[in-house]
């Protein structure tokens, strides 16, 4: 049955992306894809005779299909994963997949340089209904992330001071099963996130340090490479060096495209400022760029089968 085959899938990518990261995932993923490609109703099928829940399965799973692309660097096909995963959710009339998808498509924008387009999938988010805390914050995250890259600076602070109060309102009982992974790791790094996007090094250093040092999935490794950036651009040499120490022995083995991205970036700052840069902490950083380039996994090519090129919405 597709259904049951799709959320069995869902589960089992979710769980290896949560235990081993995108690029572990990604390869899964695709098979995922093409599988569910064979199930696809045709765009003249009502969804009664489909069945909304097959639709609401395929469309979930093309949801997490999408992150994992997302998170391991194929920007193209998860903005086209994405695009399949919210017409099945709109056309089931499964709202809360259909949000995440925004959600998670603002991201991609904020992360591709389109922080105007981020701030504009956010606010479809929003509806007549308030939406339940957990939700609320992460829209507010979203918003926060997008103005602080078009300069603002109060706005974003008083976004992500937003996001805290909504999140601190607790769980709510109409709380969609997905807002499971928006805890306190989570809400404290993008928060220091936020605050070094604004240069604001001694709340954002903190903040990232907790979020990085916490359990949880695999994909925060990122809060890691972020702290990693705001140690060097605050000057602290001696934190920054012993932070790469810890972090190139297991550089390889990091899952995250947008993780290794932004930790090569530093490292290469790092490496190319020879005038302010301690000589021990360059060596660091010819050591974590030497480590990084096993971490790249060859990639299949961009297409997928049954999606069509574009995709933004």
């Amino acid at each position: 049955m597709v259904t049951g085959w799709a959320a069995r899938t869902t589960r089992h990518l979710v769980a290896l992306d949560a235990a081993h990261g995108a690029t572990a995932a990604e390869p899964a993923a695709r098979a995922a894809v093409r599988e569910a490609a064979r199930h696809l109703p045709g765009p003249a099928a009502a969804p009664r005779a489909t069945g909304s829940d097959r639709l609401a399965a395929l469309a979930e799973l093309y949801e997490v299909a999408g992150w994992i692309l997302f998170d391991a660097g194929r920007y193209g096909p998860a903005r086209r994963l994405n695009a399949r995963a919210h017409a099945l959710a709109e056309r089931c009339g499964d709202r809360w997949t259909a949000r995440l998808v925004e959600l998670n498509h603002s991201m991609l924008q904020a992360h591709t340089g389109r922080p105007r387009a981020a701030l504009r999938t956010a606010a479809r988010v929003t509806g007549a209904r308030p939406l339940p805390p957990r939700v609320e914050s992460l829209v507010l995250i979203r918003r926060a992330h997008a103005t602080a890259m078009l300069g603002a600076h109060r706005e974003p602070l008083d976004l992500i001071a937003r996001a805290r109060s909504r999140f601190l309102d607790g769980v709510s009982d109409r709380d969609p099963h997905w807002a499971w992974w928006i805890d306190r790791a989570e809400l404290r790094g993008h928060q220091g996130w936020v605050e070094a996007r604004l240069r604001r090094w001694d709340r954002a250093v903190p903040l990232l340090h907790e979020a990085a040092t916490a359990p949880g999935p695999s994909y925060r490794h990122l809060f890691t490479a972020e702290l990693l950036a705001a140690l060097a651009a605050a000057g602290a040499w001696r934190e920054t060096e012993a932070l790469i120490a810890d972090i190139a022995p297991r550089a390889a083995g990091i899952g995250s495209v947008r993780t290794t991205e932004s930790l090569a970036r530093t490292a290469r700052m790092l490496r190319d400022t020879p005038d302010r840069i301690p000589p021990a902490l360059r060596d660091a950083a010819f050591h974590l760029l030497a480590e990084l380039r096993t971490a790249r996994l060859p990639h299949p090519p961009d297409e997928l089968p049954g999606l069509t090129p574009g995709g933004h919405r």
